[in-house]
């Protein structure tokens, strides 16, 4: 709710393509930056104290946004760098969060079920994807997008109160022996070494860099390309989250892991096909459509990016290498939003995002030709001969 309000909002304010992509380069650059130092906090001390305090840190940023919007201090284009201030606070938060969290959910389960674990996971993220826009669309349109962060603050009361309630077996945290740069190239070195992680992290970057910023221009397509409003703006958010629930759910029902990097390839091409396919769409109810694919298959990419990595990283290099993980997922996210704002501002939202899902297409297709092929050969040469 809070993302589609604030995305509307921002545009709403200002009509402006490349502030939407500035603010989610605002929203995303920290992650960048300070992931490294979030895999050192999540290898070194309590995971779960630390999960705590980075949702209660969120749940503050949520009321502040709630109040400086209900009580007007948001309401023209000055207001909306507020927001873009507000949610570069958030992107910190999440630069610690992401790879403690990425960190503690085997600590909660164990590895043995991680795969489902992940997938589970995917699977709740999603379903609020699917509810939350949709009732943002309403509320905003109905009485205020204030509310609608009012409503995430009051979310992540029950957020905390079921960590403080959770009882954890200790792990024993190391005691710091290096930097948290050095740290993270610890990481980043053994992700690199690994073929499989590191070429679905590469293509998980691409997604990210180029794919995924079709949810920054939504607002654009909603009002400008398609004709609706918050409510149409919502129901396409809606489309993409429900294929996102229904890809993670898909994932989760897998009883075999083998043929993952297959699997994460067919889902990069059917990603960039449809984002292609949307671009071009003037039709309110393919471009939902199309959405729904989108978040259908691109979840599911990053399911099996996840279990890929997760499954081959070492517990004890587990944090450094999921502090990889959102940098190279999360943290280049930004730098696509600020140059898709860019292009936009100077192509239009349409042929940019033509754009983009043409080099997610590029980038699959060097996945499927230069990974896949030299794995399945990998896999014969191994196999005893009859």
């Amino acid at each position: 709710m809070q993302s589609t309000a604030q995305l509307w909002l921002v545009y709403k304010l200002t009509n402006s393509a490349a502030l939407l992509g500035l603010f989610g380069f605002a929203n995303q650059i920290a992650i960048l930056v300070l992931a490294s130092v979030g895999g050192y906090v999540g290898d070194r001390y309590n995971r779960h104290r630390g999960v705590i305090w980075t949702q209660t840190a969120s749940m503050i940023l949520a009321f502040l946004l709630a109040g400086l919007t209900l009580s007007g201090v948001i309401h023209d284009a000055r207001g909306a760098w507020v927001i873009i201030v507000i949610g570069f606070g958030v992107g910190i938060v999440n630069a610690f969060d992401v790879p403690i969290r990425q960190a503690f959910l085997v600590q909660m389960v164990g590895k043995e079920d991680l795969p489902n674990a992940i997938a589970l996971n995917s699977s709740m993220f999603n379903g609020a994807r699917v509810v939350g826009p949709a009732i943002a669309g309403f509320a905003i349109a109905w009485i205020h997008e204030g509310w609608c962060f009012f409503l995430n603050g009051v979310s992540f009361v029950a957020v905390i109160l079921a960590l403080l309630a959770m009882r954890i077996p200790k792990a024993v945290a190391r005691k710091p022996e290096s930097s948290p740069f050095r740290d993270f190239l610890e990481g980043f070195r053994f992700a690199m070494k690994d073929l499989p992680i590191r070429s679905s992290l590469l293509l998980l970057s691409v997604l990210s860099l180029f794919g995924l910023q079709y949810s920054v221009f939504l607002p654009v397509f909603a009002r400008d390309v398609l004709h609706h409003d918050a409510k149409g703006f919502g129901l396409l958010m809606s489309a993409a989250g429900v294929g996102a629930v229904l890809g993670a759910l898909q994932f989760a029902a897998r009883t075999s892991y083998k043929g993952l990097a297959r699997w994460i390839a067919a889902m990069s091409v059917i990603v960039s096909a449809c984002i292609i396919g949307f671009s071009q769409s003037h039709i309110f109810w393919l471009s939902a459509a199309l959405l729904f694919v989108i978040g259908f298959a691109a979840t599911s990419q990053m399911a099996a990016t996840n279990t890929t990595v997760q499954n081959r990283v070492p517990d004890e290099l587990r944090g450094r290498v999921m502090a990889v993980y959102a940098t190279m997922f999360m943290g280049v996210q930004p730098i696509g939003s600020l140059l898709a704002g860019g292009v936009a501002r100077h192509l239009g939202a349409p042929k940019t995002l033509a754009i983009f899902g043409s080099l997610v297409l590029a980038g699959s297709l060097a996945f499927v030709f230069y990974v896949v092929a030299r794995l399945q050969h990998s896999a014969k040469a191994a196999a005893p001969a009859d």
